[in-house]
């Protein structure tokens, strides 16, 4: 029967949320249960896109998303896929109205990660963004508000930046990985050979007002997904920190983590921060 395939699909996708990270997985988990598995439905689909985008070099990475993204339009005009992931994603979509065109923007902009190795100019850095970030924000907020238009409309741009501002620190964390391993600069007008202090500095300060403008957001969460937001906050703000104790040199020779041990230390401390009600 179609409930016992969805179940088995919506597995898959908390599966796939947990094996690939653990601080996404330590944030959702501290989701209420009743909106929780649809972030891990939301999150299954982003990465089994950017794995195919950015991992299957022995592979044809064209024809494997052109295939992804056939298949995604099968699940989301049909209400059911064989791939499991698109399954549960379509479901989420459908459940609370995720429209066609945040979806749309977020494959442009992993096809782009196909051929695009260079983004020169800030309008290209932006619409870049907006696909592989903003969106994925604005498709967890549709679930958190779970329906409110009005709310939606009210916390869109907040959301949209908390979203940019993640993507800016993955983009500063992986400077070595992504200029390495795939040949790519997503920074405009940055040249990462010869990045020094003040170039650093300017992206952190672009980091921050994103990261300024999404807390003014998190703080009007409804309350089934305010704390998790939240320690994803805290997360991405913890390594941002430590990005800018790193001299420039050493960001692009090592890729900067948050240890595991940090991570459930930082868990600990913003749960008293929020049971306290200093989240405000």
């Amino acid at each position: 029967m179609k409930e016992l395939f969805d179940i088995v699909s919506q597995t898959c996708s908390k599966k796939v949320t947990h094996t690939y990270s653990t601080s996404f997985s330590l944030a959702t988990k501290m989701l209420a249960p009743s909106i929780r598995q649809h972030i891990y439905n939301i999150y299954g689909f982003v990465r089994f896109a950017d794995e195919i985008v950015d991992s299957f070099h022995e592979y044809d990475k064209e024809t494997l998303f052109s295939r992804f993204e056939q298949d995604l339009d099968y699940a989301l005009s049909d209400k059911i896929s064989l791939n499991p992931i698109l399954n549960s994603f379509q479901h989420t979509v459908h459940n609370f109205g995720i429209e066609r065109d945040m979806v749309d923007s977020f494959m442009r902009s992993m096809r782009f990660d196909l051929t695009k190795s260079v983004y020169r100019t800030e309008a290209e850095y932006k619409e870049y963004i907006y696909g592989s970030a903003d969106v994925v924000g604005l498709m967890c907020l549709k679930v958190f508000v779970q329906g409110d238009t009005a709310k939606f409309d009210q916390l869109k741009e907040s959301a949209m930046h908390l979203g940019s501002a993640f993507q800016k620190v993955n983009f500063l964390r992986d400077l070595k990985a992504d200029y390495e391993g795939l040949s790519r600069t997503y920074f405009p007008n940055t040249n990462l050979e010869a990045l020094d202090e003040h170039a650093k500095e300017a992206i952190i300060n672009d980091i921050e007002e994103d990261f300024k403008k999404g807390y003014q957001g998190i703080l009007q969460l409804p309350a089934e997904a305010k704390f998790g937001v939240f320690m994803a906050y805290r997360y991405y703000r913890r390594l941002l920190k430590k990005l800018h104790r790193t001299p420039a040199v050493d960001i692009k020779n090592a890729r900067i983590r948050v240890p595991n041990y940090e991570k459930f230390g930082l868990l600990t401390r913003s749960y008293v921060k929020y049971q306290l009600k200093l989240v405000r």
